[in-house]
């Protein structure tokens, strides 16, 4: 079962690339997870698979000269310090003067003062704080301005009070160029208020698997989308190339990012590996820079991936044979957030390979000074070349004479108006109603009439984190309250706007609650519309091991099936980042609309369920698919130009008003994950739990504590804290401690009992990395529960105390003990939970079951 419908939107699939677009499907069929060595074989450095670029701004010589002029009188310091990016939260304007620093940034959920209500004129006063300090000669150095860069991908999406948009997924679904270089404007024009002079945005991504954390940071699965699009933002937030304004004024320096391949990774793996030949590298994943680097783009951000098994922010021939030099790049190169750490035999502080590879700029959050001495003594022994040093340098200096952060001339800096103002919210309020797809609609039961009793359910439906998601205030998007988005409205208010406005009657029950009175005719509901779908998340965080929605709970289900029983029509909403297999949840449905991530404007989706009070249509659903949808759970690589296209949905599939509803009410609900016979390593928690774990504090006769945040706690003492870590990268390990007040469990269980047996068959192994920063004082144990009555524990402390303090090791239990000790893996409630009565505190990240590791693990067992 398939269904499409042609757009007139002029971008179509892989047009105006590269030629030879079609002959990639066999590399990018979900085959190739079989094929990554042949592929890599293939793969080398052939410059020919790339077309010949000129830069796309002729050489300014007045720009050129200015740049000779700041070089010659540049001491070797004062040019490594050009070349390090350090965050707010661990540098000062002092150490900018000092240190002679290129660059600050602000990471995701970092703030001036720390504060996360930090008002524009707050960040204003910071911003003009470093300026003055980088401009500061009185050391005998040179004045060169810092340049502030920022995640302002969705909007001004780091401070309070902000005009949020859709996610690119959204904007993705929208097909229209002009409306994303809109948007760039008035997104450069809230960051200029501040003082900021730089955005990393807009990401290019092509996706492959729609399992990547970040998939919704993407426009769409088809490259022609994403080059159109790229073309736009940039344009958007930088002005045209020609224009006396570029980059001046009201605009901004862009970022086109992650170059390259981060959206190929194998199995949607974040910062994975993106194993396929040079020529589809080319033709698909860099597809979005055949439109930035035309538009000027004036800065390219290196990806954490790997290609081929070598990583990005070490890779020369990808970094300066390709970007540099035969696409013709004259911008600079920036890092990611300590990626050059992860190139083979690089550290966070110390990383020449990266620089000799044409990274120009690190970022460098934390460790900077270490990571500048270290860089300083590399350019002193000629391990980097001074041409190197020199090249990058001149690199930085251009993009900040072009931009003209010397004559600091900022006419919107600190203006009031701008932010969150009324025409950037109609704006908003008009790309969520643009990106808008609707998938179902039996018997026409949309639009609807605004005069009826409409009953407004799901935990989306007046949640306006939810309907943000990741990279929203905070890095996460989680943490967020209502308070927390002023100005904005959710999806609840926009519809009770419009109904009450027309005269009918909209009640809000998260749970699909409603009592005879609840409506003042007294009549029941009319229609329920059920607002839900995924909570936030970002990068890596929102990694999946499955398609499938809600994979144990079904909770959302449950919530739509109860109205349906009822004989309520129900209209579902669905909140995600990407696609997922939602069969159940479509079978349960009436009507169905993906709404992605619709921002700060939640208005925009009541304009088009709802008709005028005459009964007239107000808004066309126009947005259409930016990616395949998957009929069956396991199809997470569904690109068109795959031999065995079958899709649910195809890209470009979007019903509108009067047409007619294809999909079947009976679709199959067999969402079984592991149907090509593969068994993959069963993730519990990497970086975050993944569903349908959830990471819980227990205590007895106590409710558990979720840790929904980075941060959770049991009861008023705090006996045992949870927190997030960095292990490798951003809170990617969990530190717990456990004070003795009385014994307590962390946990990672979920609400539906799983059947795990398949592992037992496969000899597998619990897995998990560890780090004992206290010894334990008291017995430790490790458990599998089945149910109340059905736990095996197992004695961790002699193995813990054979770890060596302060230092990461990698632990692994037999599968096989917990079954000696009555665990039943049909049934799995708890997969892993650490119990102690006594004071211990110890760090926890990656735990897995993994096939035919039994064998090897460091606890094992007879039987």
């Amino acid at each position: 079962m398939s269904f499409s419908r042609q757009v007139g939107t002029g971008l179509l699939l892989c047009s105006a690339i590269l030629a030879g677009c079609g002959e990639r499907a066999a590399s990018t069929d979900a085959k190739a997870e079989t094929q990554g060595a042949e592929t890599a074989a293939q793969a080398g450095g052939d410059v020919s698979a790339w077309p010949k670029l000129e830069p796309a701004l002729p050489k300014d010589p007045a720009v050129e000269a200015r740049v000779d002029e700041l070089m010659a009188q540049m001491s070797l310091e004062e040019k490594v310090g050009q070349m390090i990016q350090a965050e707010i939260k661990y540098v000062t304007p002092e150490d900018v003067k000092k240190y002679h620093l290129g660059s600050v940034l602000n990471g995701g959920g970092s703030y001036p003062d720390n504060d996360k209500f930090a008002t524009p004129q707050d960040w204003l006063a910071l911003s003009e704080a470093f300026f003055e300090a980088s401009m500061d000669t009185s050391d005998g150095g040179t004045a060169i301005p810092i340049i502030w860069g920022s995640d302002a991908v969705h909007g001004h999406n780091n401070i309070v009070g902000a005009t949020l948009y859709p996610h690119n997924i959204g904007l993705g679904a929208a097909r229209d160029p002009e409306l994303i270089r809109r948007i760039g404007e008035a997104t450069a024009r809230e960051v200029a208020v501040t003082g900021v002079d730089w955005t990393f945005a807009p990401t290019v991504a092509v996706v492959r698997d729609d399992r990547w954390g970040r998939t919704y940071e993407s426009y769409s699965e088809d490259p022609a989308v994403v080059k159109a699009y790229a073309e736009a933002m940039v344009k958007g937030l930088q002005g045209e190339k020609n224009d006396d304004d570029f980059l001046r004024g009201e605009n901004l320096v862009a970022t086109a990012k992650h170059w390259i391949g981060d959206g190929g990774t194998m199995r949607g793996i974040d910062r994975g590996d993106n194993q396929v030949p040079e020529k589809e590298l080319a033709e698909v994943h860099a597809a979005g820079y055949f439109g930035a680097l035309p538009a000027g783009v004036q800065t390219v951000m290196a990806s954490f991936n790997s290609w081929n098994g070598d990583r990005l922010h070490g890779h020369k021939h990808l970094l300066t044979d390709v970007l540099k030099e035969r696409l013709g790049f004259d911008g600079f190169v920036v890092g990611d957030w300590n990626g050059h750490k992860f190139v083979p035999g690089c550290t966070v502080d110390s990383c020449a390979a990266a620089i000799n590879a044409g990274l120009d700029m690190f970022m460098v959050p934390s460790d900077w000074k270490e990571l500048y001495k270290n860089t300083l003594a590399q350019a002193q022994s000629g391990e980097i070349p001074m041409a190197r040093i020199d090249d990058a340098v001149r690199r930085i200096l251009r993009v900040k004479v072009r931009a003209g952060l010397f004559e600091h001339q900022r006419p919107l800096a600190g203006k009031d108006g701008i932010l969150g103002s009324d025409e950037h919210r109609a704006l908003a309020r008009e790309a969520v109603r643009k990106s808008l797809v609707l998938l179902k609609n039996n018997d026409q039961l949309l639009p609807l009439k605004p005069t009826q009793n409409i009953l407004v359910a799901g935990d989306g439906a007046d949640n306006l984190s939810k309907q943000s998601g990741g990279w929203t205030i905070s890095w996460q998007g989680t943490g967020n309250t209502r308070e927390d988005f002023p100005g904005a409205t959710s999806i609840f208010e926009g519809i009770e706007a419009a109904v009450e406005g027309a005269g009918g009657e909209a009640l809000l029950s998260e749970q699909g609650e409603f009592a005879a009175d609840s409506f003042a005719n007294g009549e029941k509901p009319d229609v329920a519309i059920v607002v839900f779908g995924e909570e936030p998340y970002a990068e890596w965080h929102g990694d999946l091991s499955s398609l499938e929605y809600q994979l144990a709970t079904k909770k959302d289900l449950a919530l739509l099936k109860k109205l349906k029983s009822q004989g309520i029509p129900v209209v579902s909403v669905f909140l995600s980042g990407r696609v997922l297999w939602v069969n159940k949840e479509m079978n349960a449905s009436d009507a169905f609309v993906a709404a992605w991530l619709p921002g700060s404007e939640g208005a925009g989706v009541a304009d088009v369920l709802f008709t005028d009070a005459d009964g007239n249509v107000r808004y066309e659903f126009t947005g259409t698919l930016p990616f395949s949808w998957p009929e069956e759970v396991h199809q997470t690589v569904l690109n068109p130009y795959h031999k065995n296209y079958e899709p649910l949905f195809e890209l470009g599939y979007g019903l509108q008003y009067g047409q007619e509803s294809l999909v079947s009410n009976e679709l199959t609900e067999d969402g079984e994950t592991y149907t090509d016979g593969a068994l993959e390593d069963a993730w519990m928690l990497v970086s975050r739990p993944r569903a349908p774990w959830q990471l819980q504090i227990a205590e007895a006769d106590r409710a558990p504590v979720v840790m929904a945040g980075n941060r959770a706690v049991s009861g008023d003492d705090e006996n045992i804290i949870v927190a997030s870590i960095d292990m490798e990268s951003q809170e990617d390990a969990r530190q717990i401690q456990w004070k003795g007040l009385r014994g307590g469990s962390v946990t990672l269980a979920a609400e539906k009992p799983q059947d795990l047996s398949r592992y037992l068959k496969e000899g597998a192994a619990l897995s998990f990395d560890v780090r004992v920063d206290s010894k334990p004082e008291q017995p430790v144990s490790a458990a599998v529960a089945c149910g109340e009555d059905c736990v095996a524990e197992l004695p961790l402390q002699n193995a813990l105390q054979s770890l060596e303090t302060g230092e990461w090791s990698k632990l692994s239990i037999d599968l096989q003990c917990f079954v000696d000790k009555g665990a039943d893996f049909s049934q799995v409630s708890n997969a892993l939970a650490l119990s102690t009565e006594g004071q211990l505190s110890l760090a926890v990240a990656n735990i897995k079951y993994v096939p035919n590791a039994a064998e090897d693990a460091e606890i094992r067992c007879q039987g």
